[in-house]
């Protein structure tokens, strides 16, 4: 392909977020540039568990969540690619007052916006996720439209959707500096220079270094999640919900012939560190012998390291920076991007077009984290 000289639009980031924005603009017919310093989703997507909910504590979440959730249901027709998706639910096992009470609350906001989420007792979960053991637990949530796919298969999708609009895909193109003048001007690469006046920040837990490329603060920080996989379980009851122990975040659900395991690691430092390491094992362990005792005794074969792009308050900074034009953003969504990467795709070309968005989301602009504004998402994993 021939280096672009020009470009409407220049997307930074080759994950959902970017793919997902380069294909929503291309559709429009916007001449769009995107740029990946790596290969196309090599960044935090292809490490993500893929799970895809709309249970959320925040009503604009509910909605992102929502609106990818019926994005991924006909993902095989728009933009056209399979993307193995399961709706086996999404389990949250509760085992405090307060967060039962918390999580009521978010059921009924759930429900008002058309989410099927219901409370249920303790032995409706172990019906529906067997390898639980149900000691401490006072309630659970369950949503039957939530459920994991492939973001590999998504980011694949949204990137050939986006060329055959014609958009410009450049793997291996890493930004290097954002010329301004009275506006945006240009973007310098690792290949090249591309004139442009409009940029869009995809780049996930790098999105702080391209925000101070143009004098725009996101206060976004790189942590480190691991995940692993059990070896085959020929006896494992199938479907197999995501399960969250919500208290401990340690969560499990089906992949290929067995689980795939995962959880928080409170001791884990800020950083880009994607080496994995058995620190965080013994934790995992003790969650497992309280929660789903009969896995301590499945064989583990392998595991990834990938990074987290977590926000002071665990929510998405979402918008266009009022003093640069024109500089939009989308990241720092602290565990739930994946997720929601179909409607912010749709968002982000709105904005650019000037176009009322589906669900206001300036409660998400950066400019909150300046002041006493901050929006929590409790439903964090």
């Amino acid at each position: 392909m021939e280096f672009p000289a020009s470009a409407d639009v220049v997307v930074v980031g080759g994950g959902v977020m970017g793919t997902s924005i380069a294909f929503h603009l291309a559709e429009a017919g916007v001449d769009v540039v995107l740029i990946e310093r790596d290969e196309l989703g090599s960044g935090s997507t292809c490490k993500a568990a893929g799970g895809v909910r709309a249970q959320f504590s925040d009503e604009v979440n509910i909605q992102l969540g929502a609106r990818s959730l019926e994005a991924f249901g006909r993902f095989g027709q728009r933009p056209g690619q399979e993307i193995d998706l399961h709706r086996v639910g999404y389990l949250f096992l509760l085992s405090t007052a307060e967060d039962v009470a918390a999580f009521e609350q978010s059921v009924a906001l759930q429900n008002e916006l058309g989410v099927p989420s219901r409370m249920i007792s303790v032995n409706e979960a172990k019906r529906l996720s067997p390898l639980i053991e149900t000691d401490g637990l006072l309630a659970a949530t369950f949503s039957p439209d939530d459920g994991h796919c492939t973001p590999e298969s998504v980011v694949l999708g949204y990137a050939t959707g986006a060329r055959r609009h014609g958009a410009r895909v450049l793997p291996h193109c890493e930004l290097l500096d954002v010329e301004m003048g009275d506006g945006i001007r240009a973007v310098r690469t690792s290949r090249g220079h591309i004139e442009t006046s409009a940029v869009v920040c995809a780049a996930g837990a790098w999105s702080a270094a391209i925000g101070d490329m143009v004098g725009v603060n996101l206060p976004v920080t790189p942590l480190r999640r691991q995940i692993v996989f059990t070896e085959p379980m020929p006896d494992l009851p199938r479907p197999v919900p995501m399960t969250i122990d919500f208290a401990t975040t340690f969560y499990f659900h089906g992949e290929g012939h067995g689980l795939m395991l995962g959880m928080s690691d409170p001791d884990e430092r800020p950083g880009f560190r994607l080496e994995r390491d058995d620190a965080w094992l013994p934790r995992l362990g003790e969650a497992m012998a309280t929660r789903a005792p009969s896995l301590l005794e499945v064989g583990v074969t392998t595991g990834w390291a990938g990074l987290y792009e977590v926000s002071p308050d665990h929510n998405a900074l979402i918008g266009e920076a009022p003093g640069v034009s024109r500089f939009l953003y989308a990241t720092g969504f602290s565990g739930h991007g994946f997720l929601q990467g179909p409607a912010i795709g749709e968002i982000i070309r709105d904005l650019y077009l000037g176009r009322e968005p589906f669900v206001d989301v300036s409660p998400l602009d950066a400019r909150r984290l300046e002041g006493d504004l901050l929006r929590p998402e409790i439903n964090c994993v």
